[in-house]
């Protein structure tokens, strides 16, 4: 990655340019037994759409707040660099009610939660290949019926402030510059140190240690991550398979002490 990126969109952009066709994000979900395969370059496709989006259509300017409702998800790290790419400010399971705009997923207790925000709303049904809500929630947007037609492109209206707060999770605030400067720390931590390093991570979304083994440290050392959502349905046996086949070499499973080493990149 090019040392002078200094917001998680510049980290994103400098991949694409290094290499668009290699993994950067693989999704499971083994309660429904999905699987999603993005490289560098869909994933910034997906990015793109989802910017101009939060720009255009939901009128998002730097500085707003965000509040992301969302699981440890592919679309969730969508959202999380696109709320990078504008300037907008990602809060992790945030309060609504204070937020500018809120992103939510299908649960109940999300929607219910998510409609104390006074501003714009937008729902994710988080089903397979990105598909609609065959209803949408009463008072949101559906984000997949909204995005397919965004641009595939982005330019923001104003430039990102590197030093503006881009983040909030588990009650800390974090700036791009922040963001970016922990994960290329914690990517040596992690084992992302050499070529085609594929890291696994089953870690949730709603601490730094889970959004950095499961997004940002993998981007910034120029990585790639098995982003996997409820492993708890997942046997050892498959587990196993899982890192053989995906050829994975470091695994983040646990804690943020709980990163195994499976191997180098065969």
């Amino acid at each position: 990655m090019n040392a002078s990126d200094r917001t998680p969109a510049d980290l994103l952009r400098s991949a694409l340019a290094t290499d668009p066709v290699r993994p950067l994000v693989t999704f499971y979900d083994d309660a429904t037994g999905e699987r999603v395969e993005l490289s560098v370059a869909t994933f910034a496709n997906w990015v793109s759409k989802t910017a101009n989006l939060l720009q255009g259509d939901l009128a998002a300017e730097p500085g707003d707040r965000l509040a992301l409702l969302l699981p440890a998800h592919w679309q969730t790290a969508v959202w999380l660099l696109a709320c990078s790419s504008v300037g907008v400010c990602a809060e992790i399971g945030g309060d609504p009610a204070a937020a500018d705009l809120v992103v939510s997923g299908p649960a109940p207790e999300d929607l219910a939660a998510a409609r104390a925000c006074r501003g714009e709303r937008l729902a994710l049904a988080l089903r397979p290949l990105g598909g609609r809500f065959p209803q949408p929630p009463e008072g949101f947007a559906d984000y997949a019926v909204e995005v397919p037609g965004q641009g595939d492109r982005f330019a923001p209206f104003a430039p990102v402030d590197p030093d503006a707060p881009a983040l909030v999770v588990a009650g800390t605030e974090l700036t791009a510059a922040q963001v970016v400067g922990k994960a290329r720390a914690d990517a040596a931590d992690l084992g992302l140190t050499a070529p085609g390093a594929r890291l696994l991570s089953g870690r949730p979304y709603d601490t730094w240690e889970g959004l950095s083994a499961g997004l940002y440290a993998p981007l910034a050392a120029g990585s790639s991550v098995v982003l996997c959502r409820n492993m708890d349905q997942l046997s050892a046996d498959g587990l196993a398979k899982r890192i053989e086949s995906e050829r994975v070499t470091g695994t983040a499973v646990g804690t943020a002490g709980d990163v195994g080493q499976v191997g180098q990149v065969g």
